[in-house]
């Protein structure tokens, strides 16, 4: 197993796919009820450890390689990051470091390198649409000619009480699902995360998981929460900063504005920025600024 990069902490959801001893069965279940194939020779999945791409400080995303194929696997917990295909694209440059050889990089016959997917897991609290999908070329500036790259995530609520249907296909994402509902259910008590291990234990739920791993998934779950609280409070400190500087710089249509991007990009997450900008008769510049201070 590779060495654990200490700069991170990972998630529940990188161990259980990952990091465990089961992970590479799990990985392989998952995988089969995408694609609807049965593979069962565990060898057949490859790793790819890929750091510092897609999240910092806290790993949410997971990268291997089955059959020709490379996967890039996350999770999300919070508003789905609409820019998942720009990092994706960074992404996935740095897996084929991995897996082609660089003396084959310069030959002049075609190398045949792996067919990329890109999967986003949603488990969040937000209201999602059960499956959907993020395309590079949104974000680009002006229309895709036939010589630009494209490139797809495709974002599925794992949500158990959406009940998508590769919950059905996938047992132990099936479980996983269930496991962070019921770590939700119990969220405002004390002990929280001890009386959701508990009860998934007695339901039969990532029953041999938690058997195993139950104080370091308490620990790893702790981290977790942490970090999105971490973020949710810096975005809220940093639209009482801008609000602070718009009043000392006598801006009263600058802190208007800029409630009026962050409501727009809320309400219409698909939207690019230039058509944010559109809408509101600003220009794009105004509108990257605020999502940058918002971190959205």
């Amino acid at each position: 197993m590779e060495k654990e990069n200490r700069e991170h902490k990972d998630s529940v959801f990188v161990d259980l796919f990952y990091q465990d001893e089961t992970a590479k069965k799990n990985l392989l279940s998952l995988y089969n009820a995408l694609h609807d194939t049965e593979y069962e020779d565990e060898n057949l999945v490859r790793k790819v450890k890929i750091d510092d791409v897609l999240y910092k400080n806290f790993k949410n995303d997971i990268s291997f390689e089955v059959n020709g194929q490379v996967l890039v696997f996350g999770e999300h917990q919070s508003t789905v990051n609409m820019n998942m295909c720009l990092r994706c694209l960074m992404y996935v440059g740095r897996a084929y470091e991995q897996l082609v050889d660089r003396k084959a990089r310069y030959r002049t016959t075609l190398v045949k390198i792996p067919t990329p997917e890109f999967y986003t897991f949603y488990n969040g609290k937000k209201e999602q649409p059960l499956e959907r999908v993020l395309s590079l070329s949104d974000a680009f500036m002006n229309p895709a000619g036939e010589n630009s790259v494209e490139l797809k995530v495709k974002v599925i609520n794992i949500n158990s009480d959406k009940a998508h249907e590769l919950l059905g296909k996938c047992g132990i994402l099936k479980e996983y699902s269930q496991f962070i509902s019921m770590v939700r259910k119990y969220s405002d008590e004390e002990s929280a995360i001890k009386k959701a291990i508990r009860e998934c234990m007695e339901q039969g739920i990532l029953s041999d998981y938690l058997k195993r791993k139950g104080s370091e998934v308490e620990n790893m779950l702790i981290a977790e929460y942490s970090y999105e609280e971490d973020i949710q409070v810096k975005q809220e400190e940093a639209m009482q900063q801008g609000v602070q500087k718009g009043i000392r710089q006598g801006r009263q249509e600058g802190l208007i504005l800029c409630g009026k991007i962050f409501q727009a990009v809320k309400k219409n997450p698909d939207f690019t920025n230039e058509q944010i900008a559109l809408k509101l008769a600003c220009s794009v510049e105004e509108v990257e600024s605020i999502k940058k201070m918002f971190g959205i």
